[in-house]
Order: structure tokens, then C-alpha cells, then sequence
């Protein structure tokens, strides 16, 4: 899949995100990187063997003060190697992106793993039965 095709397709997953978040989801930028560094998957902990699909960057709107502003655009980062690797299929990637952007955007709104993996079934996963549980981690393939 070239770069390209791959950033259209998160464009699409963007575009098919629960209107609710979408209508909050301000001064974010959703940028495609080929992959995570390895000091990147060192600091967040990431075991051998598995990887990141996407992470994000910022500081979740639950944890901002009343004064917060003037700040750079929070980042979520959706890492294209890493999920066209995990991947059988274009279809299993727009599977993939959707389920790592849920879940970023559900850190940015400053939800616990437990509220985003809620949001995961009675969302996500609902209208994409082949989604797998991603959670923003993986195994290589």
C-alpha cells in the first residue's frame, strides 16, 4: 500500500468517528509516521515483539486547567508499517486505523483504558466485526 492510499484511509477513519467526538476533537493533528522508534517503544514500555499502532501526544482534556491555552496542537500519531504488517488485507488495515484512532482520540478525551475499550465494543467493533483489539499495540508480524 503506498503512503498515499494509507493517508487516505485515515482520513476516512477520521471521518467515521462517532459525530460526538468529532465535534469536540479541536486543535488536534493526526499525522501518519512509517513507524515507532525504537527509544519510542522503550520508553513506552513495549515488549519484544510487539509494536505500536499509533500513540498519542498531549495533554487529555480532563487534565487541563481552567488557563490552558496557547499551546501547541495535541498529536496523534498512526504509525503505517506497523499496522500494514499486522494486516491481511486493505480491509483489516481501515479496520486497524479506525480502532487505533478510537482509541487515541479516547486518550485525548482523557478516558481510562476500561471507558475506551467500552466505547471499542459499542462502537467500533459493532459495525466492524473483524476488528481485533488493537489498543494501540501489536504484535509484529
Amino acid at each position: 500500500m503506498t503512503r498515499g492510499r494509507f493517508e487516505q484511509l485515515v482520513v476516512e477513519a477520521l471521518d467515521s468517528l462517532p459525530g460526538r467526538f468529532r465535534a469536540h476533537l479541536r486543535n488536534v493533528a493526526v499525522i501518519v509516521e512509517d513507524e515507532p522508534s525504537p527509544e519510542l517503544l522503550e520508553e513506552m514500555e513495549v515488549p519484544p515483539g510487539e509494536t505500536l499502532f499509533g500513540l498519542y501526544h498531549g495533554t487529555p482534556l480532563t487534565e487541563r486547567p481552567w488557563d490552558y491555552g496557547n499551546a501547541l496542537p495535541d498529536r496523534i500519531v498512526v504509525f503505517r508499517r506497523p499496522n500494514e504488517a499486522d494486516c491481511a488485507s486493505e480491509a483489516e488495515v481501515v479496520t486497524n486505523i479506525g480502532e487505533t484512532l478510537i482509541h487515541e482520540v479516547g486518550h485525548f478525551f482523557g478516558l481510562s483504558e476500561e471507558e475506551i475499550e467500552e466505547v471499542e465494543e459499542r462502537y467500533w467493533r459493532r459495525r466492524h466485526p473483524d476488528a481485533r483489539g488493537g489498543h494501540g499495540t501489536g504484535s509484529e508480524a
